[in-house]
């Protein structure tokens, strides 16, 4: 483990609420619930003030407004969020040398190498002061030796706080946690650790690496890692978050737009599939023409942060228009989703109808039981390019 990096985690205090209780502060203090109230809905995130209360994202809506019948409902505005979120990442960009927008709304920031210790960290204070100046936001840091015990101090001292653990801190900080903190460790595997009467991160971390292999598997070790502090993942440079991208060249020219539209919606579906399957979601997208003159013609658009095929569908679409002006014969066509961040469950419980996040779900398990393919659009099976 390398104990001479310095990694800030940088955290939105309840993101969406926050942004809402910008635009009304009367939201102050109140227990605020952002999602749909039908049956069927789900919270996407809520106040403090209602995690009091048990409530928590992903948590039906039906079972939020018993525990919190009081709670204050709002739809949500994800274009709002998005342009927060670009808002606070454009900030953090013109300050630090090397940064990883990990999601929505938090920041990985490298400053190893920058300063001494506690320069970096008078460094984040100021950091943070200045996106709270600015955005009108909170927002929560923690700093140490890697992502993982860097974001852990962030978790443990929001809301509207800062934690920073040296090298010497690392174990006696991470150690009476319970395993639920660690990031990445999922319901099955926490019950399962628990059944073995392994609770708490100092018990994990004694845990026989072997054994952990013979229960869990290769993440068994990876487990194991990080409860003994140890995460040599790195800071991944936003400007080269990746993309994801498919085209099409025709096997003749066409003018074909029924087929075009068909062959476009197919390729967004693939790829709004990939997103999900990484937890994904992105906010730009590009539409690439080429003509029989072998002329390229390329659009894009900046979107809310989104995976869901509707959304994207009916961009591209539209990009498609933008960009077929010429009406000229199409030799190929290209579709490509960027500005990455992770998150995808956070972000669209509510941005579309549940009928549409119902499904994607309902597709998506289709496709990884028989295969990517095994999900088509009736119209349109018959067209050929």
């Amino acid at each position: 483990m390398n104990t001479n990096r310095q990694i800030i985690h940088m955290d939105q205090d309840a993101f969406f609420v926050s942004v809402e209780v910008r635009k009304d502060p009367r939201l102050i203090g109140r227990p605020v619930i952002i999602g749909s109230l039908s049956d069927r809905g789900v919270v996407a995130s809520c106040s403090y003030e209602a995690r009091k209360f048990g409530v928590h994202s992903a948590m039906p809506a039906k079972l939020a407004r018993m525990l919190c019948p009081h709670g204050i409902w709002i739809r949500g505005n994800m274009d709002e969020y998005s342009k927060a979120s670009h808002e606070i990442t454009a900030i953090l960009k013109e300050r630090v040398p090397l940064i990883e927008k990990a999601s929505i709304d938090e920041h990985y920031i490298d400053m190893t190498g920058m300063d001494r210790y506690h320069g970096t960290q008078q460094y984040a204070r100021e950091l943070r002061a200045v996106v709270m100046k600015e955005t009108g936001l909170p927002i929560s840091f923690g700093l140490s030796v890697n992502k993982t015990v860097s974001k852990m101090a962030t978790n443990e001292c929001k809301p509207n706080g800062q934690l920073s653990v040296d090298t010497s801190n690392v174990r006696p900080f991470l150690n009476p946690l319970s395993i639920r903190k660690i990031p990445g460790l999922g319901e099955k595997t926490f019950i399962k650790l628990s059944d073995m009467g392994v609770k708490r991160i100092h018990q994990l971390a004694e845990v026989h690496p072997e054994y952990m292999t013979s229960i869990l598997g290769k993440n068994g070790i990876w487990l194991l890692n990080k409860a003994k502090g140890i995460d040599d993942s790195p800071v991944v440079p936003y400007q080269e978050q990746k993309s994801i991208g498919t085209q099409s060249t025709f096997k003749s020219d066409s003018i074909d737009l029924e087929a075009i539209n068909y062959l476009l919606t197919t390729m967004v579906m693939e790829l709004a599939f990939e997103l999900r399957q990484n937890r994904k979601q992105c906010a730009c997208v590009t539409v690439t023409v080429r003509y029989s003159t072998r002329e390229d013609v390329t659009k894009q658009a900046v979107i809310p942060y989104t995976a869901l095929d509707s959304v994207l569908i009916a961009k591209t679409k539209d990009l498609f228009k933008q960009a077929y002006q010429k009406r000229l014969l199409i030799r190929l066509v290209g579709v490509r989703l960027s500005n990455l961040v992770s998150g995808f469950e956070q972000i669209d419980l509510y941005s579309e109808s549940e009928e549409q996040y119902s499904l994607c779900q309902a597709m998506d398990k289709i496709r990884r039981r028989f295969g990517p393919d095994a999900i088509k659009l009736a119209s349109g099976m018959n067209l050929n390019l």
